[in-house]
């Protein structure tokens, strides 16, 4: 592997803690011989978060003068694991990638390991016991983020007299943050008995999935009282099922949503949906400070957890026009 001078990997260090330049093209734009070279592989472009994410990742490395090579996996863990082999038979000096399942993945980390290169984690987590294999997990709490959606939920159904009928909307099976989403809200509703999910299945975290899982639950399930969506897009989805069904979303069935992307916080600001969770995307600055600390032989934290909020309709409208993503 190519070693970087100490002079080279202070300066890299510096730059990432600018803030965010121009959007950088896959290959590293404006890369030089003394750049730090960064292999990342990003799950796909399934939702307005993720493209988000990545132009946060394209926009840091451009601006602290990393050499990304970036692949985009289309939701495939195949596509990330072949990734993630070239950038080790490339000998990049880090790699970074957003798992698109938890399982499966100490085979090709071990390699890497063995290589010297060192790997981040990003958005979300392995499930691997070999945490040695991995030297930081950059991202959101994901079971807290499912929690406070729960916990709206239990406050606002407080008045509520008899059953409340909840239907989930995952996404992808086997994904840390539908793993984690759903595990922290059931933890949260456990406190009303009258709170029950009476249906659950993947919307592969897309608006197309979401929109055809609900239009199956409005023709399976009469009498559905609150949609749980895993993340703004599937949310979004089952609102133009809602609308095609005569119904209006908000008032005839509330919404719960996760990520706080621009078109979740507008459907959040007409009232359509009537909370939503922030998972912020916005990881570029943050991951190129910790690659160019793991590069120079630094220790790092072993979890770096994002800062997060929540959003009601009103304070979507305080926000929008400066949301970012």
């Amino acid at each position: 592997m190519l070693r970087k001078s100490f002079v080279a990997v202070i300066a890299a260090t510096t730059l990432a803690l600018t803030s965010c330049g121009g959007q950088s093209d896959a290959g590293g734009e404006g890369g030089s011989d003394d750049a730090i070279t960064m292999g990342f592989a990003q799950v796909g472009a399934e939702s307005g978060w993720r493209t988000a994410n990545t132009t946060s990742i394209q926009e840091a490395a451009e601006t602290a003068g990393v050499d990304l090579k970036f692949s985009d996996a289309q939701q495939k863990q195949e596509n990330q694991i072949k990734a993630i082999r070239s950038y080790i038979q490339q000998q990049v000096d880090v790699i970074a990638f957003s798992p698109v399942v938890e399982s499966g993945w100490d085979t090709v980390l071990k390699e890497a390991k063995d290589a010297g290169i060192p790997v981040i984690l990003t958005d979300r987590a392995v499930d691997s016991t070999d945490t040695t294999l991995y030297k930081t997990f950059l991202g959101s709490d994901f079971v807290e983020e499912g929690k406070k959606a729960g916990e709206w939920l239990v406050e606002d159904s407080a008045s509520t007299e008899g059953p409340v009928n909840i239907v989930e909307l995952q996404g992808t099976t086997g994904a840390a943050p539908a793993i984690d989403r759903k595990e922290g809200f059931e933890a949260a509703i456990a406190a009303d008995p009258d709170l029950e999910i009476v249906q659950s299945q993947t919307g592969d975290f897309t608006r197309s999935g979401g929109k055809q899982v609900m239009e199956a639950f409005l023709k399976n399930t009469p009498d559905i009282d609150v949609v749980y969506a895993h993340n703004d897009d599937m949310g979004l989805g089952a609102i133009e099922a809602i609308e095609a069904a005569g119904k209006v979303p908000g008032k005839d069935i509330k919404i719960i949503t996760v990520d706080a992307v621009k078109d979740g916080m507008t459907a959040l600001a007409d009232g359509k949906i009537n909370f939503i969770v922030e998972c912020n995307p916005l990881l570029g600055d943050q991951l190129m400070d910790l690659a160019a600390k793991v590069v120079a032989g630094e220790e790092v934290p072993a979890r770096v957890v994002t800062e997060e909020t929540t959003f009601t309709p009103e304070q979507a409208k305080e926000v929008l026009a400066s949301r970012e993503y």
